[in-house]
């Protein structure tokens, strides 16, 4: 993995993450840590965290590397539904289930921690503040859902591409994992084709087009947005959907 896919702000990826929705006290961010402290578990690439079907034990919290949520049809197809990068929990309510309605599998070598109902319960039954932020992250991934909606049903093709590269930048961005405008996105385009409904084939025409207008370079897993402005303006992307800067317009702390 290169130095772009390591992070390089807050050693607790959650803690950078929740710290954009409000701002929390050190003693807050003491708490997350002392939440997502324990054994990482590694997953190799093109495996399950867990599996549809199989009863979770916990709540998967994204250490290093990229998973992703799918959906696959008894003849073999599969729809990718989100994307979790560092600091990403993988659903916070997701362990009151009796089984998992989907799966979650490794884009890339991952490290996880799998956080318990007791610590989830440490970390939402500290402060109004904390648990404020943690409902910030659930509310950002159901707007995310409804953006991945609109991006499936609405735009077409390229705007449908453009507007993931966009998003990955600016998540990739909001957690220190983007160098100037260049960043990893180990993405081929299989995975792309299951994301955005498209076959591979349409993605790569989709690919040459962005690269063609001279908006991005991506060889290798390398991206760099070389218009971003121009990048957004192709896929009508506006970040106010990821609530980056909710910190700076919530309220004080309480009490």
């Amino acid at each position: 993995m290169s130095p772009l896919a390591m992070p390089n702000t807050a050693p607790n990826p959650l803690v950078a993450r929740l710290c954009r929705y409000v701002r929390l006290s050190e003693a807050e961010q003491t708490v997350v840590d002392k939440a997502v402290a324990g054994p990482e578990i590694a997953v190799r690439q093109r495996r399950d965290l867990i599996r549809e079907g199989d009863r979770p034990r916990g709540v998967p919290l994204i250490v290093e590397g990229w998973a992703f949520r799918y959906k696959t049809l008894e003849d073999g197809r599969r729809q990718i539904m989100s994307i979790h990068l560092p600091g990403d929990l993988c659903d916070i309510h997701g362990y009151i289930l009796d089984e998992m309605d989907h799966s979650i599998g490794a884009l890339t070598p991952v490290r996880y921690v799998e956080l318990s109902p007791d610590r989830i319960d440490m970390m939402t039954g500290y402060s109004i503040p904390l648990t404020r932020a943690l409902w910030w992250d659930a509310l950002t991934k159901a707007a995310t859902s409804r953006e991945w909606i609109v991006n499936l049903g609405q735009r077409d093709a390229l705007e449908r591409l453009a507007h993931l590269f966009c998003e990955l930048f600016f998540r990739l961005r909001a957690v220190g994992l983007v160098a100037g405008h260049s960043c990893d996105i180990p993405l081929t385009q299989t995975d792309l084709a299951e994301t955005t409904g498209m076959t591979p084939v349409h993605v790569n025409r989709m690919v040459q087009e962005l690269r063609g207008r001279g908006l991005i370079r991506w060889k290798g897993g390398e991206f760099e947005a070389l218009d971003l402005e121009g990048l957004c303006d192709v896929a009508m992307f506006s970040p106010d959907y990821l609530h980056l800067d909710q910190a700076g317009r919530s309220p004080d702390h309480d009490g």
